[in-house]
Parts: C-alpha cells; structure tokens; sequence
C-alpha cells in the first residue's frame, strides 16, 4: 500500500485532545473549571466559534458540563466500563460513579489461566494474585470484574489477598507501594461463556455468552501489571464516540 501524508487534524480536534488527555490523566480533576471561550480562543489564536466547537466536542463525549457558570470536568456519565475507572480514579479520587457500589467476592493466589499468563508474560499455572468484585447500580449488577496481578505485587502491597475493597483500588494501591503507574491500556471486547462461580452473581447459567470487556494494562517501563476481565450485566452495553471529521 502506497503511504499517504495525513493532514492536522482540525483545530477544535486538536484543542478538545489536549482537554481530553488533561483530564484523563488527572491533571483537572472532577468538577474543576476549564478556561473561558474567550481565554481558550485568544491561548490558542483561534476564533471563538473553533473554541466553542472543541468545547462541544467534549461534552458530547461526555468528558465535560457546560452551566451559565462556566464548563466544569464531569465524568459522572463517561465513565461506565472497568478500565475507564482508572480515569475516574486520577480525575476523581473515587473509581465509583455516583450510587455504584462494589462487593469483592475473593482474594488469593491462584494458578494463572493460560489467557492470563500471556498476557502477564508468566508461565501458565504461576501463581497470580486474583481478585473478584462485583459492581452494583439502582439497576442491578453492572458487571463481575476479575483482576489478575503477578504474585511479587503481592509482597509490595498484601492487601492484595484480603477479600476486601482497597483505599485506591489496584492502580492506585501499586502505583503507590512501586511506583509503577500505569500509562497504557488494551481493550478488548468480546462474547465469552459465563463461568460456573460468575453464572450465579450474573443471575445467569454457566456457558451462557455474555459480553464481556477484557484489559491489559502496563507500567512506564513497559511492563504489564494487571490484566482484568468483566462480565457485564444483563442489558449493560459498551459504547464510544468518536469524531468523523
């Protein structure tokens, strides 16, 4: 295939990238105000309809709130899959949107499954430190999300193995004991039978296909930490936007 040179993308693009990754990386928190029109227009040396038109975009995407007072970050509504908590985490504090709870189900050592071994760059049957929870909202169970995480984290932070919830979640728990923190993430979704001890928290039978969303995430060096997979609930849906122009 002949390589073609791609153009800019169009300014308002470009402007609402650089909100964007602001606030996926935490820099503007949950319900910090963003610059005027007029202040993004005259930073950026563009017209104000561009401004606005990138301020849009960000709302649209469900990145931001637009009020009489200014545009607030608010991602209350962005925020439904378990690797977008992560996000939530940086910008929030909190990886729960508002009247999610969280049940953990389990925490061990366990042999690592031969998806979960590749994916950790391990051996199949290592042991792996595995952690289930189960997401609830006003509509019942979001998902049942398992993490796997090799077992050293385990000496670094051994709340790991408690069946309980941590203060920061896994990202933020081994950031903090190895400062490790994680700057990439792979998605995958997929259709894959339900597994007998998921089945009954999903209200469901075991080998029934469910959609489920699978992620690898890796550390600054390059290094994976964690890789997780959730099985979502009974109508529960993923979906993105994604700007054509």
């Amino acid at each position: 295939m002949t390589p073609k040179v791609h153009r800019a993308a169009p300014p308002f693009l470009q402007i609402a990238e650089h909100f964007r990754v602001q606030i996926k990386e935490g820099e503007r928190q949950q319900d910090s105000k963003l610059p005027s029109i007029a202040d993004i227009a005259r930073e950026w040396g563009v017209a104000t309809a561009t401004a606005a038109k990138a301020i849009k975009q960000l709302q649209e995407e469900g990145y931001v709130r637009s009020t009489s007072q200014g545009t607030f970050v608010d991602l209350g509504r962005k925020l439904t899959s378990g690797s977008d908590r992560l996000q939530m985490l940086r910008a929030t504090g909190s990886g729960f949107r508002a009247g999610e709870t969280v049940e953990i189900l389990s925490a061990g050592l366990v042999a690592a499954p031969a998806h979960v071994a590749e994916g950790l760059k391990i051996s199949e049957g290592d042991q792996v430190v595995q952690r289930r929870r189960v997401y609830r909202d006003d509509g019942g169970v979001v998902a049942v999300s398992t993490s796997w995480l090799t077992a050293d984290l385990a000496s670094a932070a051994p709340e790991l193995l408690e069946v309980g919830p941590l203060p920061k979640m896994t990202f933020g728990l081994i950031e903090d004991r190895t400062g490790r923190r994680v700057v990439r993430r792979r998605d995958a979704v997929a259709m894959h039978p339900v597994p007998e001890d998921i089945a009954e928290v999903l209200g469901t039978e075991a080998g029934t296909h469910a959609l489920t969303m699978t992620n690898l995430y890796w550390d600054d060096n390059g290094e994976p930490t964690e890789y997780a997979r959730d099985f979502l609930g009974a109508g529960r849906e993923l979906s993105a936007e994604y700007p054509m122009d």
